[in-house]
């Protein structure tokens, strides 16, 4: 059995290699599947889009639009684990304005970068980005409004840390709002499988277990806000983006990527999660 270290390595090493892939030029295909292609921007509106930089925007591979459903105000402070090229840091910082803060915690060092060159693309005074993993923040205690995530709490091999973390990080009053993937009753062969865990399904916890680890953690009024299941041609998709092998085309055959995605049909989806931080006596 991997230990949590050997698979935060694998994880950041495919992220890696997906914030560097580049067009093929002059090879057996003019460009490779982009990772997180089926699930990627969902509930993003063009306009808002628009308005932050376009490398934060082809570097996502979230699974849907967070701060879409957050109560942002101006002058609070939000927290985005696994902030990656920063495109919900940006639309965070947007919402909480110049007198209020967005902070991104990624622990992959060309994501940092690539978010950093967006920041100073963007002109944002009020972003900055932190080395860390989400077991283990580099963020003072009670100091954060809102905590916010992307498909990234199925990431961790340690997520009760991860609700832990969220915890102590809130203020007194503190909310969260997650979108993260879901799933029931996956086959083992699923389970196992290295490329699935970095691809954001064999790490997947169920609803139930989600919303039973955020309680006991401490928080309170955890829901489920919202849920897209996805269908079969949308895991094809995500299959053979997730899968690429070479960088020319998934690593198994399609009628391998149908079998797999109706085996998975109606197990996976994506959830956005809110839970609260009690507000303590008085």
């Amino acid at each position: 059995m991997k230990t949590p270290e050997e698979v935060r390595q694998e994880v950041s090493q495919a992220y890696t290699k997906a914030v560097k892939k580049l067009p093929v030029v002059g090879g057996c295909c003019s460009e490779p599947a982009q990772k997180g292609v089926a699930v990627k921007l969902g509930g993003y509106r063009a306009e808002e889009l628009a308005e932050i930089p376009a490398g934060a925007v082809v570097d996502s591979f979230g699974c849907g639009n967070p701060v879409a459903m957050a109560e942002l105000r101006p002058g609070e402070v939000v927290l985005d684990l696994g902030s990656g090229a920063g495109i919900d840091l940006f639309l965070a910082a947007k919402r909480v304005g110049p007198t209020g803060r967005a902070i991104g915690i990624d622990m992959t060092d060309p994501m940092l970068a690539r978010a950093r060159e967006n920041i100073r693309a963007g002109g944002f005074t009020n972003v900055e980005v932190r080395k860390g993993i989400i077991e283990d923040l580099p963020v003072d205690g009670e100091s954060v409004d809102w905590v916010i995530s992307n498909c990234v709490i199925n990431l961790s091999p340690e997520k009760p840390k991860v609700f832990r973390e969220i915890a102590r990080v809130l203020k007194p009053g503190g909310r969260m709002l997650v979108s993260d993937i879901v799933a029931e009753d996956l086959p083992e062969a699923v389970r196992s499988d290295p490329a699935l865990y970095c691809s954001c399904v064999a790490g997947a916890i169920s609803e139930r277990d989600y919303v039973a680890g955020l309680r006991a953690a401490g928080l309170t009024d955890v829901e489920v806000r919202e849920r897209l299941v996805y269908d079969a041609d949308q895991l094809e998709a995500f299959f053979a983006s997730e899968l690429d092998g070479c960088g020319c085309g998934p690593r198994v055959s399609t009628p391998e990527l149908r079998e797999a995605a109706r085996a998975m049909l109606g197990k996976i989806w994506s959830a956005k999660i809110y839970a609260q931080k009690p507000r303590g006596p008085g």
